[in-house]
């Protein structure tokens, strides 16, 4: 893996987050614009180390530093979920980190139409079905 491949899969890593966090910051989300650039660049740095170590070092498991991120990024999102009386807040924004980590992940590897992909159902998610919940499931819920 060349250093121009490994900036490319960090750059898209951030333009990828980048839209899913701008949509969040739309919403006025805590978790926004720059913590889902960082979540999406920093587990795409976690998958290409663990590719470098499985090269460079023989029998290493390139799969654990992965299994870390998923489960560091858990804990993330478990602090942006808030129970506010008989309501929990904060499901999406914590599951639209967990995916920003899962995307950057797949960029590290170089799964690019996957991240793609993703990227784009993770804005139909966040956009379209936010609006079809607004008009059509909670029509008199202030948002």
């Amino acid at each position: 893996m060349t250093e121009n491949e490994i900036i490319i899969k960090l750059l898209l890593a951030c333009f990828f987050g980048g839209i899913i966090g701008y949509l969040r910051e739309k919403e006025r989300k805590a978790a926004g614009l720059r913590t889902h650039i960082m979540v999406s660049m920093g587990a795409a740095l976690f998958m290409l180390i663990s590719i470098y170590m499985s090269l460079m070092f023989a029998g290493a498991d390139a799969s654990r530093i992965a299994s870390s991120v998923v489960v560091g990024i858990g804990f993330i999102g478990a602090g942006a979920i808030i129970r506010e009386g008989g309501t929990v807040r904060g499901l999406t924004t914590a599951s639209s980190v967990w995916a920003a980590a899962a995307i950057g992940l797949a960029l590290g590897c170089g799964m690019y139409m996957t991240a793609i992909t993703a990227t784009i159902l993770a804005f139909i998610i966040l956009q379209v079905l936010s609006v079809v919940e607004r008009k059509y499931i909670y029509p008199s819920r202030k948002q």
